[in-house]
């Protein structure tokens, strides 16, 4: 038996018959509190009715009785306030204390602890991929709204970690984000380390100079050295030469980014010139973002961004290869404004407490299309609906923080599929 099992029970009133003490007393839960996942008791806030008095105060819960001392809770003042002490064991009978004790094992359906063991000890890719199907569209619906809201809280939190970062500067954040998200996933963190090398209100004042910019972002990606032999690096390093001294500015580890098994389009030193262009391409990106009314308003900045003219035939320095525009692609495009984009509405929406912003990025997510990758077709095959960007991000969460941490009892999803008569 686990005790986060017993906190299921608890936390959902999943008893089959009315509780009582094993002293005989009835008991009557009027609310189990508030789940405490902190160090202290285990509920908060509870309401009793134990035989014929009314109790409030904390509920511990233990797998067995005897667990309040091996726990040491007898000497800790945090539990003085335990009116009711729930275990699924009662091994503990030569103690003298006064706390009501509940032995739960006799009040709840084992099926639901071997359904539960089911989920725990399954090696498939999600426990419950086999049964997802039996669960209700709207409760598979509300479920991955929740989801969404609590992947963009965590994304909030590095977003306010650039917004420090910047002196409470939003486009200081902004420029942040759009970093981080460049890098996609394989060079994020160098992308993010090159953007703290580099403050954006370095770059601000140039962004009439793109070969400037170019020349910055490069240099601190520490990508620029005077071995390069082509004109255009040979420039670039020249003019951050320069900067630099300027700025007293220090680049970042060569080594840190990333080519092996990537396509050439996708290599950084194509992404870090298209960052580059897309910063020069206009001001006030964050104004654009807040004031954008529909995606095509935000994905139109993207269109025809393009690598200066030097990346038309290299994929890095000093390698000439055959001619192609590096415009960002459309898929490229869809990505930032997942990650980047419509994050940062939903958290400045947050941070000002404008709600109207925070639903207007959770539209345009369902408006978006869904990524396509592995994972995301293994949710297709499930009978998920994957076709726009809500119901995917949604699903990478799930899986990252849920799924993959056998987090079936917090799970809107495990919580139907574990009750009895689900047929796991």
């Amino acid at each position: 038996m686990k005790e986060e099992f017993l906190h299921y029970i608890w936390k959902y009133r999943l008893y089959n018959k009315p509780l009582k003490t094993i002293e005989n007393e009835h008991i009557k839960v009027i609310s189990p509190g508030i789940h405490n996942h902190n160090a202290g008791p285990d509920f908060s806030d509870v309401r009793l009715r134990i035989g014929e008095a009314l109790w409030a105060g904390n509920v511990e819960i233990h797998v067995n009785s005897s667990d309040w001392y091996r726990h040491g809770h007898q000497h800790d003042p945090a539990y003085d306030n335990v009116v009711l002490h729930v275990v699924f064991h009662h091994d503990d009978t030569s103690s003298d204390r006064r706390i009501p004790v509940l032995q739960l094992k006799e009040f709840f359906d084992s099926s639901l602890y071997v359904n539960y063991q089911q989920f725990i000890n399954s090696k498939r890719w999600v426990p419950c991929i086999n049964q997802i199907k039996e669960v209700p569209a709207h409760e598979i619906s509300l479920w991955l709204e929740r989801m969404l809201i609590e992947r963009l809280e965590h994304k909030a939190e590095l977003i306010h970690g650039f917004l420090r970062l910047g002196n409470n500067d939003w486009a200081e954040a902004f420029y942040h984000t759009l970093a981080r998200s460049f890098g996609f996933s394989v060079n994020a963190l160098p992308f993010e380390m090159m953007a703290r090398s580099l403050p954006y209100r370095v770059i601000a004042r140039h962004l009439d100079q793109p070969m400037q910019v170019e020349a910055l972002v490069f240099g601190q990606a520490g990508l620029l050295s005077h071995d390069l032999k082509d004109p255009w690096p040979q420039a670039l390093f020249t003019e951050y030469s320069f900067l630099r001294q300027k700025y007293h500015l220090v680049p970042i580890a060569t080594h840190l980014w990333r080519f092996l098994r990537l396509r050439p389009v996708n290599f950084p030193t194509i992404r870090l010139a298209q960052f580059s262009a897309l910063l020069c391409a206009g001001d006030g990106l964050v104004a654009r973002v807040l004031e954008s009314t529909t995606t095509d308003d935000l994905t139109e900045y993207f269109f025809g961004v393009s690598a200066s003219a030097y990346w038309d035939n290299h994929y890095v320095f000093d390698r000439l290869t055959p001619g192609r525009k590096k415009q960002l692609g459309k898929d490229a495009i869809s990505l930032l404004m997942i990650n980047a984009m419509l994050p940062f509405l939903f958290v400045y929406g947050r941070s000002i407490d404008n709600d109207h912003l925070c639903n207007r990025a959770l539209d345009f997510f369902s408006r978006l299309q869904g990524e396509k990758n592995a994972q995301i077709r293994k949710w297709k095959d499930a009978g998920i609906d994957v076709s726009n960007a809500f119901n995917t991000q949604a699903l990478i969460w799930m899986k990252s923080d849920y799924c993959d941490k056998k987090r079936c009892l917090d799970c809107r999803i495990g919580n139907y599929l574990l009750k009895p008569g689900s047929g796991i």
